[in-house]
């Protein structure tokens, strides 16, 4: 009985697996002659969704041959459609026309060249070309006695207009950002980049979502071997969906489980046209307003678009602010825990007597101390984001010193941690890149774990091999920590410190290989105004 079970089950899978087969030969087969089979098998295929919208017509004004036009409602523009479709072939022809179409000579040609009054028409002749460009926005053209149809460009519908970025808001600089419109979000880069050197390459991926991806560069600056890099892996994605960057991100990343990113991305269009002419590849992906930019170096991370907007020696100022901040951000609360536990001989004798006082009624190690603050304060900061705005930074706010409060008052921890915890934070906060900030969150656990079990000699082992693991790290061929591992001496211009732009006269090596050089001769230093 079991044998017929297993024998019946695997006719029933052959047989789901012989329809799927079936299925798919003929969404990829070719369209008929008759217009109504193909009305008919659209339908069909599309399970009469009521968003696909078909009016058949007669084109002409006598209505010599029959046409249908699909589009999706939503996703067009309609008007566009009866002024520039509807009306062009069913008013607009002329009698001259209108007999070359009732002899049949040359319809489509006709139609392409000299009745649509539109601009992006390209021919379909298969199902699954007609469906993805139906399901696009696309506006479908079919005749009856044709095996050949349109592809009309005229995509609409609502979208979010641009707005100033919530992630990487500055003082000074532009405030537009990226929208979640393909098309809109290439054209702020190109109105900041204008040579016809910006070259623009379109993918599609994801069976069934069918996604836009492009891939934008500046040819003759771009190191071409990261370009064969990024179509290699892009074209190896072999999934259902892409819904934001973020799956293309985790697909294409060079290491899955180091913490710290490899690929950086922005939704400001300013960031990204200077990522595009230091030679770095950009991905946009349709529907997220983050686009992705490789290869990506650890002092990316560090840089904000506001540094290149202010003089130089101000710009010098704020980025050593953040890299003192990481330092705060990853070993703050390791270090309290290493020297109160371990090395008390480091602090002076009315510190020591102060936070021997304050810890004599604490029933917790400073490491418990530390993690207890630390999980509180992740989660408020987490319930802060998730919450509605209006009043997601009063609870936070409250929260945190209501927590703190209330727990040195019960002698659960010294007021000497919470301090310690609310300068960690607010370090943390200092980043410009939100990936690098939850990577040193991550991290600090790390660090607080081998303080708390080796003192300040497992702060330095975890430390080093922390800086050993970022210089092996490569994103797309390019080492991670140059150009301080390895060091190249003229790239030193733009890391920890920014010298003036006259003196920035050449882009990085390791990234832009041909064309290293933003000036042909290296700017002199501009003239004084003499009296």
């Amino acid at each position: 009985m079991n044998f017929f079970k297993k024998q019946r089950k695997n006719s029933i899978i052959l047989s789901s697996i012989e329809q799927e087969d079936q299925n798919n030969k003929t969404n990829k087969g070719m369209l008929k002659t008759s217009l109504q089979e193909n009305i008919q098998h659209i339908k069909q295929q599309l399970g009469n969704s009521g968003d696909i919208v078909n009016r058949e017509i007669k084109i002409g004004k006598e209505g010599i041959i029959e046409a249908c036009i699909f589009y999706t409602d939503g996703l067009v523009d309609t008007t566009s459609i009866q002024d520039f479709i509807m009306e062009s072939i069913m008013l607009d022809i002329s009698p001259n026309q209108e007999q070359m179409i009732s002899s049949q000579q040359n319809v489509l040609q006709l139609l392409k060249d000299r009745i649509l009054a539109v601009g992006d028409i390209r021919d379909v002749t298969e199902f699954s070309s007609l469906f993805t460009s139906l399901l696009s926005g696309d506006v479908i053209l079919l005749l009856d006695g044709y095996t050949q149809g349109f592809t009309i460009g005229m995509r609409g519908g609502k979208d979010r207009g641009v707005m100033e970025s919530t992630t990487e808001s500055v003082i000074r600089g532009p405030k537009e950002g990226f929208t979640e419109n393909l098309r809109t979000n290439t054209a702020l880069i190109r109105r900041k980049i204008k040579t016809p050197r910006l070259w623009l390459e379109s993918k599609k991926i994801g069976e069934l979502t069918k996604t836009d991806v492009a891939i934008m560069y500046i040819d003759g600056i771009v190191n071409d071997k990261v370009v064969k890099e990024v179509h290699k892996r892009l074209n190896r994605i072999d999934i259902d969906g892409i819904l934001e960057s973020g799956y293309i991100e985790e697909l294409i990343q060079d290491e899955t489980y180091s913490p710290f990113p490899t690929i950086y991305y922005s939704e400001r269009p300013d960031v990204i046209a200077a990522a595009l002419l230091e030679g770095k590849v950009v991905i946009l992906v349709d529907g997220t307003p983050i686009v992705l930019v490789v290869p990506a170096l650890f002092i990316s991370f560090i840089q904000s678009a506001e540094d290149y907007y202010q003089r130089a020696d101000i710009s010098t100022l704020i980025r050593m602010l953040r890299f003192f901040s990481i330092f705060i951000a990853l070993l703050g609360p390791s270090l309290y825990i290493a020297i109160t536990t371990y090395h008390q001989e480091m602090l002076p004798t009315p510190l020591l007597i102060g936070l021997a006082a304050q810890r004599e009624g604490v029933p917790f190690p400073a490491f418990i101390e530390a993690v207890m603050m630390e999980g509180a304060f992740e989660i408020l900061r987490e319930a802060g984001l998730r919450m509605p705005k209006a009043i997601g930074q009063a609870i936070s706010i409250v929260g945190t010193l209501v927590i703190g409060t209330a727990a040195v008052e019960a002698g659960i921890v010294s007021a000497a941690m919470v301090i310690v915890v609310a300068i960690t934070a607010i370090s943390s906060f200092v980043l410009p890149a939100f990936t690098l900030s939850m990577s040193i969150r991550m991290l600090r656990f790390l660090m607080m774990g081998l303080a708390a079990s080796f003192g300040i000699f497992g702060l330095i082992v975890g430390f080093i091999a922390l800086v050993l693991h970022m210089c092996s790290l490569r994103s797309f061929g390019v080492p991670y920590m140059s150009p301080l591992g390895p060091f190249i001496r003229e790239d030193i211009k733009d890391t920890i410190i920014r010298v003036p732009i006259w003196r920035m006269f050449s882009r990085p090596r390791l990234i832009s290989q041909k064309n290293n050089k933003r000036e042909q001769n290296s700017a002199p230093k501009p003239p004084r105004n003499k009296m």
